[in-house]
């Protein structure tokens, strides 16, 4: 480990997108960080020092110097605060509050998309043949809806302007477009171009243990 001043504890596998998110975050604004694998599956998460160190005893866990923060959304609002040179988020305050209404609303919602369609098929390419659940579907139709609504008359970001919001939405509906469930084009274009961002491709290039 190195001398930086960030340490960013992700989960293992790196599947997490809220650990993504802050990964993300990290790398846009070109911050020196050391990134920090925690074994989920050994409940390494609940040992006695992780536990003293992240008050949620979750990942993503952001360490600047002597602070110590969990909840992605938490982490990514203070970097942008703490290191104002590269924005994330929206200047605009109605555009910045829209980007924490998206974020918020994927992290609360959404759940049957999230335990039928999990991210590894984002990150590792696991499909699930069994079609969407009643719930799951009517899930999926509220997340298409809704993305179509935030990026109509043709759109290419939630806030007018590029911001983590659209990393977040784009692994929502990747969990459906790579698994090979139906998402209008549109959708598909954008999820595509918010995977060819340098700082999510450094995330999807990271070495991955066998399932």
């Amino acid at each position: 480990m190195s001398n930086a001043p960030l340490r960013l504890y992700v989960d293992d596998r790196f599947t997490s997108p809220y650990a993504l998110s802050a990964f993300v975050v990290l790398r846009e604004k070109g911050l020196d960080f050391d990134l920090l694998p925690v074994n989920l599956q050994q409940a390494e998460h609940r040992h006695e020092d992780y536990a003293a160190l992240s008050l949620t005893r979750r990942v993503p866990t952001l360490v600047h110097e002597d602070f110590a923060l969990s909840e992605s959304s938490a982490i990514t609002e203070y970097l942008d605060e703490a290191f104002p040179d590269v924005r994330v988020y929206p200047q605009d305050p109605k555009q910045r509050a829209r980007a924490r209404q998206v974020q918020a609303w994927l992290r609360s919602d959404l759940l049957a998309i999230r335990a039928e369609r999990s991210t590894l098929v984002v990150f590792y390419g696991q499909k699930v043949e069994a079609p969407l659940s009643v719930d799951g579907q009517l899930a999926a139709d509220t997340l298409i809806a809704a993305a179509q609504h935030l990026l109509q008359d043709g759109r290419e970001h939630v806030c007018g302007q590029w911001s983590i919001a659209d990393v977040d939405l784009a692994v929502m509906l990747n969990r459906l477009i790579l698994n090979g469930d139906p998402v209008p084009q549109g959708l598909v274009d954008y999820a595509t171009r918010q995977w060819q961002r340098l700082s999510v491709q450094a995330w999807c290039a990271l070495q991955r243990p066998a399932l």
